[in-house]
């Protein structure tokens, strides 16, 4: 049953994911080679959406592939039943690890494995957050198709480099803008992604 699929497939996510949101990124990657139900370019398109709605992206994200992959077993009430199985398979390990903590907090609080088991987990969090980061940024500045034929300037998604140089221009070096919102730049980017058909 597809229902049992989507807790699973997110439960895993939800489990190794130890970073937050952006760590999840690599997992729905995997998730997209392996079961089909949404595509690498889905993942960079949740990412954009998820990153200007509020709420944490990894449960954006598994709310919104719930309510595709349900929505395609029949209707809306199966689009909604998939994304609230996809969104608990993704949140009940950390309610399931929170609660165990909780509990053995005080006696493990000044325990060196436990400290050191955390102080390893770190640079695992940040590597994952990194290569999600980097994935992002190579398929949304580069046509990665394009360099099986070769190295030219056809691999070049001008106007990913384009929204990005005008955003980094403005948000680091024109003093009016400086210290606008970043929310504004959401939705500007938004908007020119919509009107550049991006």
């Amino acid at each position: 049953m597809i229902y049992l699929r989507l807790f699973f497939e997110f439960f895993k996510t939800g489990l190794f994911a130890v970073g937050g949101g952006m760590a999840t990124i690599p997992f729905l990657y995997n998730m997209a080679d392996a079961t089909g139900w949404f595509t690498r370019m889905d993942v960079d398109n949740m990412i954009a959406v998820g990153e200007s709605t509020p709420g944490p992206i990894g449960v954006n994200m598994a709310t919104y592939v719930g309510y595709l992959t349900g929505g395609n077993a029949g209707g809306l009430p199966f689009a909604l039943l998939g994304a609230l199985v996809a969104t608990l398979g993704l949140i009940t390990p950390s309610i399931i690890v929170i609660l165990i903590i909780a509990s053995f907090l005080k006696s493990f609080r000044d325990n060196r494995y436990v400290d050191s088991a955390f102080y390893g987990l770190r640079p695992a969090s940040t590597g994952l957050i990194a290569a999600a980061g980097l994935s992002v940024v190579v398929s949304n500045l580069f046509f990665t198709g394009a360099l099986e034929n070769g190295l030219s300037l056809a691999v070049f998604n001008w106007k990913g480099w384009a929204l990005a140089i005008v955003l980094w221009l403005l948000t680091n070096k024109v003093k009016q803008t400086k210290k606008l919102h970043p929310i504004l730049f959401i939705l500007a980017s938004a908007v020119v992604g919509i009107l550049l058909g991006m």
